[in-house]
């Protein structure tokens, strides 16, 4: 699968901040990959649209942290590493939680529906073994949450998070796919939000984050330890 044939083409008006929009959604979305190079030529065909904006907007990921400028001007996909992803869920446990709390008690009953849905799409993309599809249901699941908070600082900053935390979520199909001691911790976080459950919404969502994610925290340290036995190159 081609990751740059997911990018939609963007209209003529604030084309760097179209661009910038879209290479950030497939970003915190897992549509793209740790390590996978990006070609300034390349992203423009994609999007329609000449390569300026484009790289005006690569060079504000960069500053972010999303990209890497590595030597020779070759551009690629951030990844963490797993004292980062340790570091950057321990930050989440706290910031999405309280984003959990605040969403159990304003979140709509159509917002419910929608995460549901979303929750929905996942379980049958894993199913189909279509990774894409299942990052991105998991990402509408969670981003559901957030904006259900209804408070637009803290999702700015959780976005900033996601951001970098996206494309290490790439690791988790095939070799690394969320499982849980019992049922799937999405179905616990939807019911405490239509409880109205602050408390257990919020401990829902930390056993999806430390349950769903313990495959991937050993995905990254097999990783690791592999490129650790790497010989060096000459």
């Amino acid at each position: 699968m081609d990751p740059l044939g997911s990018l939609v083409p963007v209209g003529r008006d604030n084309l760097a901040g179209r661009v910038y929009a879209e290479l950030r959604s497939a970003l915190m979305e897992g549509r793209m990959a740790p390590g996978q190079r990006l070609k300034i030529r390349e992203l423009a065909a994609a999007m329609g649209v000449s390569e300026t904006p484009v790289r005006e907007a690569v060079m504000q990921l960069v500053r972010e942290r999303a990209l890497r400028m590595e030597a020779a001007k070759a551009i690629t996909v951030a990844g963490l590493t797993l004292e980062q992803y340790l570091e950057l869920r321990t930050i989440r446990l706290e910031l999405e939680g309280l984003a959990a709390e605040a969403a159990a008690l304003r979140i709509s009953p159509a917002a419910i529906d929608e995460l549901a849905a979303a929750h929905e799409a996942l379980v049958a993309a894993e199913a189909a073994g279509d990774a894409p599809a299942a990052n991105r249901a998991n990402w509408a699941f969670h981003h559901g949450i957030h904006r259900a908070a209804q408070m637009p600082e803290l999702l700015a900053i959780i976005e900033g998070i996601w951001l970098r935390n996206g494309p290490t979520l790439a690791h988790l199909y095939p070799h690394a796919p969320p499982t849980y001691p019992g049922r799937h911790r999405h179905l616990d976080v939807l019911d405490g939000l239509r409880a109205r459950d602050p408390a257990a919404t919020r401990a829902a969502l930390a056993a999806d984050m430390t349950e769903g994610g313990a495959g991937l925290v050993r995905r990254l340290k097999e990783l690791e330890d592999a490129a650790r036995l790497m010989p060096a190159t000459p």
